[in-house]
């Protein structure tokens, strides 16, 4: 089997679940599970709070201002969504969980319009600004 229709084969599945995300919210996910895994010294397992931290880092890297607005989009629409996302990829088998593992873990870790707005990292340059 090819990557295209290992890939293919993969979406088919997740489709198959008819959940409310877009296929791209997933392939971002495992876009910033690795960007995450790139970051660390040694691969290891996430937790979900790290996971959905990194979600929003790799969001503000990739789309800056838009990155609410994208992840939205594809039916993010908090940090429970991206748990949701995680236990479908296992599901699927493209992921593995730990036995200690559960969707909520990635509950309430933060909140959209606090880490995509009032906290963005523009914040310090428009201060410079002022002076």
């Amino acid at each position: 089997m090819s990557q295209l229709d290992f890939a293919d084969d993969v979406l088919a599945r997740i489709r198959e679940r008819g959940g409310p995300f877009n296929e791209r919210a997933y392939l971002f996910v495992l876009a910033a599970l690795e960007h995450c895994q790139n970051l660390l010294p040694n691969r290891r397992h996430v937790s979900g709070e790290e996971l959905a931290c990194a979600c929003r880092d790799f969001a503000i890297e990739q789309y800056g201002l838009l990155s609410r607005t994208v992840l939205e989009h594809w039916g993010l629409r908090g940090t429970g969504d991206i748990g949701r996302i995680v236990f479908t990829l296992i599901e699927v088998g493209l992921l593995k969980a730990q036995d200690n593992d559960r969707p909520e873990d990635f509950d309430s870790v933060y909140a959209f319009h606090v880490a995509f707005e009032a906290e963005y990292p523009w914040g310090a340059w428009r201060e410079e600004w002022r002076d």
